[in-house]
């Protein structure tokens, strides 16, 4: 009995997903495609090469293709201590990260869409220099990736809005 009961909820639920118009972000024809024909051109610096990184892995970046898009990114970085104690020491510090890009149609030049998104990660502060180092390397590459899968989140529904329709 309770197998029947599963199995028509589970054709309910299906049949009314079906009727409501409901599409996938990435099931839109053509969306993964646009994706992986952006080139992204990067500043120099560590935390820039790595959003650039995350992002053609997010992007599945095409490089036998011909790029379509060329996404440029400014990257603004901050570094604040958290938590001092009495002397004057930081026990954590957050590391925050300001992504301003632009997404520019190459066959035409004009920026076809442009934003801005916010990433902040902490970390711990070590006692020994080394693993100071490591931890605030390890928080600069979290969030670079954190800001690769809003940029990347951000294009896809630009795409599924705007270049899906327009092909």
């Amino acid at each position: 009995m309770m197998r029947w009961i599963s199995a028509v909820g589970g054709v309910l639920v299906a049949a009314t997903l079906g009727g409501c118009g409901f599409t996938p972000l990435y099931a839109t024809p053509g969306l993964s495609s646009g994706l992986s024909s952006i080139q992204v051109d990067a500043p120099d610096g560590r935390v820039s090469y790595l959003l650039r990184e995350a992002l053609d892995d997010d992007l599945a970046r095409d490089k036998n293709a011909a790029p379509a898009w060329r996404l440029s990114f400014t990257v603004d970085q901050t570094r604040d201590p958290r938590g001092l104690t009495v002397n004057d020491y930081a026990q954590r510090y957050q590391v925050g990260l300001t992504v301003s890009y632009t997404l520019t149609d190459l066959s035409t030049g004009q920026v076809a869409h442009a934003g801005k998104v916010i990433s902040q990660v902490s970390y711990d502060a070590a006692n020994d220099p080394y693993a100071g180092i490591a931890a605030r390397q390890d928080s600069q590459q979290r969030a670079a990736a954190d800001a690769a899968r809003k940029i990347e989140i951000d294009l896809a529904a630009w795409m599924a809005r705007h270049v899906a329709k327009n092909p």
